[in-house]
């Protein structure tokens, strides 16, 4: 695991990452590589897609501190091609992830219904999601200039503070599968916040379903704005 310091960094940079996933909606919403000026752009946009409307409240805490820009100008268009392209391979490799776009990074979730999920009060990946979760190892694996914050949630049933360590085994385990299939351990941060952050009605089944979810969310490493400003430099 990281430090607070690095977990501070991939969250504000984690607010720039969201990916729901219908229609090739990612490049869709975004058309990031046409937005230079704003790629980069902290703030509430990726809390909201992981948090919901509850950005700041409860958790593990980190998750609310939000950092400034990347890179803007002609290196945020760089970033914005590449994280496009990459949104665009986890939509063809994985039609049943939500994917969305927000600035320079990119928020897959997944749910009960979307490729990803746990049987009732366990932490374990099972044979389903471990074929989900290999075909986005994949994609990690051809795009290794990110970083990946992985974030577990879970509904209102049970305790809080048992949700709170189910939502953490959750999403820790997630990381170990991506590392364990030979993923950089330095690239993933990973946090949790059992119930505290509803995206939908735990008083329906439906929305319990959904409350259930991990989001995985990338955003460019140091190398990749690196490379971008010097690419923008030399034009």
């Amino acid at each position: 695991m990281k430090t607070v310091y690095k977990q501070i960094a991939m969250v504000g940079l984690a607010l720039l990452t969201m990916v729901v996933f219908t229609n090739c909606e990612a490049t869709r919403n975004a058309n990031n590589s046409q937005k230079g000026t704003v790629i980069g752009a902290a703030g509430g946009a990726i809390l909201g897609a992981v948090l919901g409307n509850n950005i700041g409240k409860g958790g593990n805490g980190e998750l609310g501190a939000v950092i400034g820009g990347v890179a803007g100008g002609a290196a945020g268009a760089i970033i914005g091609r590449r994280m496009d392209k990459q949104a665009q391979e986890i939509e063809t490799e994985i039609p049943g992830a939500q994917v969305e776009r927000v600035d320079d990074g990119i928020v897959v979730t997944f749910d009960e219904n979307s490729g990803v999920y746990f049987d009732t009060n366990k932490y374990n990946i099972n044979a389903a999601s471990q074929a989900t979760l290999d075909k986005l190892t994949g994609v990690l694996r051809e795009y290794p200039d990110t970083d990946v914050l992985v974030i577990g949630h879970t509904d209102s049933t049970g305790s809080d503070s048992y949700n709170m360590t189910l939502s953490k085994q959750r999403a820790q385990s997630v990381t170990n599968y991506f590392t364990s299939k030979g993923l950089g351990a330095g690239r993933f941060t990973t946090n949790w916040y059992g119930e505290q952050s509803p995206v939908a009605d735990n008083s329906t089944a439906e929305g319990r379903a959904q409350n259930r979810r991990v989001n995985v969310v990338i955003v460019p490493n140091e190398k990749m704005v690196q490379d971008a400003e010097n690419e923008a430099n030399q034009g």
